[in-house]
């Protein structure tokens, strides 16, 4: 039994990729303390909407989908329903596995998750670590949790915060370069409707070529003629200094993640 224990954006998302995956919505309690949201749930879904004490002492796994600021207070509240060899994911941003630990009795097994918005369609990239009592099936059977939304990788702890830096923060600076695209085309005298559609098939298109496994460069080169339109474009943009302007934006997004983090 999964019990996810928020039920906003990505807590749904969560639900309804793990529907999709196969399990039934028998096997999935919901905890959603808006009344009306709770009766869309069990209607849209199926799904029993429960008690967040009640849905963690009947599930072997429970997914925090909850604010950060959020989790200590609920983690005082559901400690007494979680047995020890329950597994806890969370994907609350910052908040780290010892912090959660200290709040759950025994030795239970902690993940931390890492999402990013593109799971609202199944799309995601979500990174995971391990606490201190998670084995390699926690990291299992929250991989296979978590695949219902995207693609997930596994990395130490210590990189979440160049992970929210790269792929957490990453879809917004995808939308600023396509918003970029449609009000240069809108510039050129394309109507807006046309320059949006042009700029995120493009987009698009692009992202599937490099999901085929060509690597960027190559991609790059291939579309830049000597001497011509894209060629004059790409020297526009290195002296610009937009490849540095990048850098320093992960940079900027790390070294915020981390200062949230820290408090």
């Amino acid at each position: 039994m999964i019990a996810i224990i928020g039920a906003g954006r990505m807590g749904e998302a969560l639900l309804a990729g793990l529907l999709r995956q196969g399990r039934s919505p028998s096997e999935v309690l919901v905890t959603e303390p808006r009344a009306p949201h709770a009766a869309e749930l069990r209607q849209r879904y199926g799904v029993d909407v429960v008690g967040a004490a009640d849905a963690v002492a009947r599930a072997d796994t429970v997914l925090l989908a909850i604010k950060p600021q959020d989790m200590l207070a609920l983690l005082d509240d559901l400690a007494p329903s979680l047995a020890a060899d329950r597994l806890v994911i969370s994907v609350a941003a910052g908040v780290t596995t010892a912090v959660i630990e200290k709040c759950l009795p025994g030795d239970v097994a902690v993940v931390r998750a890492m999402p990013n918005a593109p799971a609202l369609v199944g799309a995601g990239m979500t990174a995971i670590a391990g606490g201190r009592h998670a084995a390699e099936e926690h990291l299992d059977r929250a991989e296979e949790l978590l695949s219902s939304v995207g693609e997930v990788a596994r990395v130490p702890e210590r990189h979440l915060d160049a992970v929210t830096a790269l792929s957490g923060s990453g879809p917004a600076y995808f939308y600023y370069v396509v918003e970029s695209l449609v009000d240069a085309g809108v510039l050129l005298g394309l109507p807006r409707e046309t320059a949006h559609r042009l700029a995120v098939q493009t987009a698009t298109g692009a992202a599937a070529m490099l999901r085929d496994g060509e690597h960027p460069v190559l991609l790059r080169e291939a579309v830049t003629s000597p001497g011509g339109t894209t060629a004059a474009a790409v020297r526009e943009l290195d002296r610009h200094g937009v490849r540095a302007a990048l850098t320093d934006a992960v940079q900027a997004a790390h070294d915020r993640s981390r200062q949230l983090a820290d408090g």
